[in-house]
């Protein structure tokens, strides 16, 4: 059983699908605290320019929310905004058409919970990307501890042999205590693959949407490539 884990991201990029597309499980850390100026609610949309920010307000205290489980999206007329900004900026990409209609009833609906829209992102983006794995909600698993110990109880309460870190994973992982569980940790080194955007030039770390509007079927193939594959941890 192989797991891997991030916490929720609104549009988010292509590492953290990388890391579910290795994993049989993969853990949605509904349980961080919020923190200003993340990619939590926020994530980069391809321009004539460049690139810009997709912002979702969010009602916190100050820098940083207890809970993601209960982050509230503030009432502001965003969603009609990022709307209008995936059809200005990928209306003419190759595979718009096919995935408009998500985008249209993603920002048509009332969401509430940032976690809630989140999660309904990343439901849509397995099956586009070819993931298969299982999504579940650190707070259904009971979990407790912090960092490194919370992610062994992860693993021990999700029947993971393997776990898949981040590259910052390198931090706070206790390797110690994972070799004594029995349990293998991979760190993740996710390099990221150039494709033809709808804009002249590259620009890397974009929303997981700009390849799939762009590459369509071809998504998971460019995703994955030269990067680690599940044949790999095998």
């Amino acid at each position: 059983m192989i797991v891997a884990a991030h916490q929720p991201a609104y549009l988010p990029w292509l590492g953290l699908l990388h890391k579910a597309a290795l994993a049989d499980t993969f853990v949605l850390v509904d349980t961080v605290q919020f923190e200003k100026d993340s990619f939590i609610n926020r994530n980069r949309i391809r321009s004539p320019e460049g690139w810009r920010w997709l912002t979702v307000p969010v009602l916190s205290r100050g820098h940083l929310a207890s809970d993601m489980r209960s982050l509230r999206i503030a009432p502001r007329p965003w969603a009609r905004k990022h709307r209008t900004a995936f059809h200005m900026f990928y209306g003419r990409t190759p595979f718009f058409a096919r995935h408009a209609p998500f985008l249209d009833d993603l920002y048509g609906r009332d969401w509430e919970l940032l976690v809630d829209l989140c999660e309904h992102i990343l439901r849509y983006l397995f099956p586009a990307f070819g993931i298969g794995a299982r999504l579940v909600r650190a707070s259904a698993l009971g979990l407790s501890g912090s960092k490194s110990h919370l992610v062994l109880d992860m693993c021990r309460k999700t029947g993971a042999r393997t776990f898949i870190f981040g590259a910052l994973g390198r931090g706070y992982a206790d390797a110690d205590a994972f070799a004594a569980a029995g349990i293998r940790a991979v760190f993740q080194e996710y390099r990221h693959p150039s494709y033809a955007q709808a804009y002249p030039g590259f620009v890397p770390v974009m929303n997981a949407f700009d390849l799939l509007l762009n590459r369509g079927p071809e998504s998971r193939e460019v995703m994955m490539s030269g990067n680690l594959s599940r044949e790999e941890l095998q």
